[in-house]
């Protein structure tokens, strides 16, 4: 019954695509509603769903680049949109990555609408506790791609994301603002953490560790240092293994072991980025400068790209599979606390995390640790080294936006394109298919 069940769902959903806006689709619900906790967890544990990130951004941030030809050869107008940072993405055409994020939270809330009513009963904390953070994952995503980067003084009232917390259509609630939107984040992931068990069989299914890096990744953009860096140790404390990259070989195709089904050592919660064809383009290179960063002692440069000419294309897939990883690691918790503790005035603390890291990342015995004179220094090397480590995650988009810059330029076609910092580009426009919210600035 509850396979009949998820496939009615999965045509509804597919169906929901092709219309006007997902979230103005009506469903049938009494075809819809999970009765029992094995059937929310069936519906959770539905990796084509829940396991998937928006990736537009990932052309956009600058850390790859590509020849005319090869951006002209790319599937969707939306992905060479993206790479001039044009006014308008999507065109007349639909937004996969604002459909793929509204599914997941529709399919959430399928999971949380009466499971009141099931409480006590065993596995009932786990189905909340994954509900919540699926739900809370999804809108995070969201906020990085559809709205203004946060900021304090204006974050009130800036347009943020659609919250919707009922798996009911008819409910048809306008946009929060940004600051309204990762305060739900935050709350959802407040409330799933104590739920969430400390560990799992997959590596697709959220664990108390995955509750507290989102946290910190969320506090890290919203620049609230004292918390990201206690949330990130809060999460290394249960979650710290590091991959020794001599383990690994600089030229195999996939350097990383699988991912799915149980992770590896670094692995806290899998999520692959949304399938786009500048990703598996041979055609898309790493940025220059960026490739000729890393020192030649340095592994990740051999494991993370094949050498191309002056630069290299990305072959570091951190799950071991085709699909870019998009979800939450080790290393990057090591990051967050270091550049929480070097905004702190914690000079030695945020060394030890960067010196603990990269001494992983380098040929055995040639790692000299990092030195600063003070935090603004440790501050420039933990961002450094950040981009350096956590490239083809998506993350960068993120960082440019809390970061304020720099201006990234391209050059295409006999013309040069400018995305300057602080740009309402920044937030992406929201599909014209999803009428009556209020657009964003272009």
């Amino acid at each position: 019954m509850m396979k009949r069940r998820l496939l009615v769902l999965a045509l509804v959903l597919v169906l929901a695509a092709c219309q006007k806006g997902l979230l103005d689709t009506k469903p049938d619900r009494s075809l819809l509603i999970p009765t029992t906790l094995a059937d929310r967890q069936d519906l959770l544990d539905n990796i084509a769903v829940f396991n998937i990130s928006p990736a537009l951004t990932g052309i956009a941030d600058g850390d790859f680049y590509t020849s005319e030809a090869g951006w002209r050869a790319w599937a969707t107008d939306a992905e060479r949109n993206s790479y001039t940072w044009a006014a308008d993405i999507f065109g007349t055409g639909i937004s996969y990555d604002w459909q793929l994020a509204y599914r997941q939270v529709f399919y959430a809330n399928v999971a949380l609408d009466g499971l009141e009513a099931l409480a006590g009963q065993p596995g009932y904390n786990t189905v909340k506790g994954t509900a919540l953070f699926s739900r809370a994952f999804a809108n995070y995503n969201l906020l990085q791609e559809f709205s203004l980067p946060y900021r304090a003084g204006s974050a009130a009232a800036d347009p943020g994301i659609v919250i919707r917390l009922t798996a009911d259509v008819s409910v048809r609630p306008d946009r929060s603002s940004v600051e309204a939107g990762y305060q739900q984040v935050i709350a959802d992931l407040q409330a799933a953490r104590p739920l969430l068990p400390s560990s799992a069989a997959a590596s697709s299914r959220p664990v108390t560790a995955a509750a507290f890096a989102l946290l910190s990744r969320v506090y890290l953009v919203l620049g609230d240092y004292t918390h990201a860096g206690l949330y990130a140790d809060s999460c290394l404390q249960l979650r710290s293994g590091l991959i020794d990259y001599n383990t690994l070989s600089t030229t195999a195709t996939r350097p990383f072991p699988r991912a799915v089904p149980t992770g590896h050592a670094e692995m806290i919660y899998y999520a692959s980025a949304s399938s786009y064809s500048y990703a598996s383009s041979a055609a898309t290179l790493a940025d220059t400068l960026l490739y000729r960063s890393y020192a030649p002692n340095d592994l990740r440069k051999q494991i993370f790209f094949k050498a191309s000419g002056s630069s290299g294309t990305f072959k570091g897939n951190y799950a071991g599979i085709i699909a870019l990883f998009s979800g939450i690691a080790v290393d990057e918790m090591y990051l967050n606390r270091a550049e929480a503790a070097a905004r702190q005035g914690q000079t030695a603390a945020a060394l030890n995390d960067l010196n603990t890291l990269l001494v992983k990342r380098w040929k055995t015995g040639t790692y000299v640790p990092l030195t600063a004179a003070g935090p603004d220094e440790a501050l420039v090397l933990v961002l450094t080294e950040r981009r350096k480590e956590l490239i083809g995650r998506n993350l960068r988009w993120a960082d440019l936006r809390r970061l304020g810059g720099p201006a990234l330029t391209r050059p295409l076609g006999g013309q040069t394109y400018t995305l300057a910092p602080g740009s309402p580009r920044y937030a992406y426009p929201i599909p014209v298919e999803e009428t009556g919210l209020v657009p964003n600035e272009r």
